[in-house]
């Protein structure tokens, strides 16, 4: 059977033998009703746990509508002009509007950037900024001991409508609802506390109820005060199939519930080998992305196997604190025992990766330069045909495969 993967911009295929192939996770068959800009309007016009946005907005009041940065699939240009089209409904203008860029740790946008994220009309409609980590008001602390540390454009704002996507988490259980506060628009502080708490076993994807780090994320929504959300739950080709509008709550599970319906896959088994993509660009420009799909992947594969993982990296590892860690590093393990010790934001994805490691062998096919890879503890592959043979041969003619081609999406369940 022949199976393509996202890479980059383009694709990696490779054949594999039908008795070889357990699954090939993708999305369930839903029989999806709306989407795109659509969607987002029915959502709008139906909101779960509180009165229609127009309802709840006033003339004269400053207006923050916090969305995704370029790292993420959210199609914000399909969502803002709903929300736009509520706020004027309710008496808003326009000069009172602003759209931050939650940046989280990344980096700033260019200018291009932003109009790509958010379409021409709406940036030049209304103020679109990042946040900034470095212009944050102190808004409170959590009951975990994480400051409330809230970027001014968003924290002086009267109003905070939360935007986002909502999918699998690896260690948040799902992103989307307050996600889009903390970390989204937090200092890099506030963020290291929060995260720290990913060392959680409850601290994983799929779980909300007594997530404790989820839980930490929504009390500092709430500290802040989010008014309204609008998330919604994107396909494999990152377009809108369903939105949820409303209560950053209420909104928040519904979506998650619809998130499962489509993307919890169950397994007759764990695999041999274990083949996975973040499904291309843009979710695959640097492995600290890419590393989300490899943290579905463990899910799938057995102890002793390979992952195979797919994902260009054309910026390299994406995270200067990260790189630090692996390149340091005496041994893979290593980084588990530190991570324990002395939390870092960007150690914790090395660490993660780490913690693959004990269990199985991660080969990577990259843009990076094979030596780089090797020295952090993956083995390069040129291509995915390669890293199959490479594999088969490793395992035999009986080796057991799963493929992964959303992999940042699908939450394999063996049961």
């Amino acid at each position: 059977m022949k199976l393509e993967f996202g890479y980059g911009k383009g694709v990696q295929t490779v054949q594999v033998p039908e008795g070889n192939l357990l699954a090939v996770l993708q999305s369930n068959p839903l029989q999806h009703e709306r989407f795109g800009a659509e969607a987002v309007a029915y959502a709008l016009e139906n909101p779960i746990g509180a009165p229609r946005l127009r309802e709840t907005v006033q003339k004269g009041q400053r207006i923050a509508i916090i969305t995704s940065d370029i790292s993420r699939p959210l199609p914000s240009y399909d969502v803002i002009p709903g929300v736009l089209a509520e706020l004027y409904a309710g008496g808003v203008a326009p000069e009172d509007i602003t759209v931050v860029f939650a940046l989280g740790s990344h980096r700033l946008h260019t200018e291009e950037e932003k109009i790509a994220l958010v379409g021409e009309k709406v940036y030049r409609e209304v103020r679109c900024v990042d946040s900034d980590p470095d212009d944050c008001v102190h808004m409170g602390t959590t009951s975990a001991g994480t400051p409330v540390d809230i970027t001014r454009s968003v924290a002086e704002a009267d109003i905070r409508i939360c935007l986002g996507n909502i999918e699998f988490h690896y260690f948040a259980g799902y992103s989307g609802g307050a996600k889009a506060i903390m970390p989204g628009v937090s200092t890099h502080e506030a963020i290291q506390c929060n995260h720290r708490m990913m060392v959680s076993q409850d601290a994983c994807a799929g779980k909300l109820e007594g997530n404790p780090l989820r839980a930490d994320i929504e009390e500092a929504g709430e500290i802040c005060g989010i008014h309204y959300i609008v998330n919604a739950v994107l396909d494999e080709h990152k377009h809108i199939v369903y939105a949820v509008a409303g209560d950053v709550t209420k909104a928040h599970r519904v979506g998650c519930a619809y998130l499962d319906r489509m993307y919890r896959c169950n397994i007759p088994q764990r695999a041999d080998i274990v083949l996975v993509s973040q499904g291309g660009a843009p979710k695959d420009a640097n492995l600290y992305q890419t590393q989300k799909a490899l943290d579905n992947a463990k899910h799938a594969v057995k102890t002793g196997g390979t992952i195979i993982l797919m994902g260009a990296c054309q910026e390299g590892l994406g995270s200067k604190k990260f790189e630090s860690w692996l390149v340091n590093a005496p041994t893979a393990h290593s980084m588990v025992e530190r991570i324990g010790r002395e939390f870092e934001l960007g150690g914790h994805k090395a660490a993660a990766i780490g913690m693959v490691l004990e269990n199985a062998s991660i080969d990577l096919i990259s843009e990076m330069d094979p030596e780089f890879v090797r020295s952090i503890f993956l083995n390069p592959q040129p291509d995915l045909e390669t890293a199959f043979r490479a594999a088969m041969e490793k395992y035999g003619p009986e080796a057991t495969v799963i493929a992964m081609p959303y992999g940042g999406a699908t939450l394999p369940i063996c049961e």
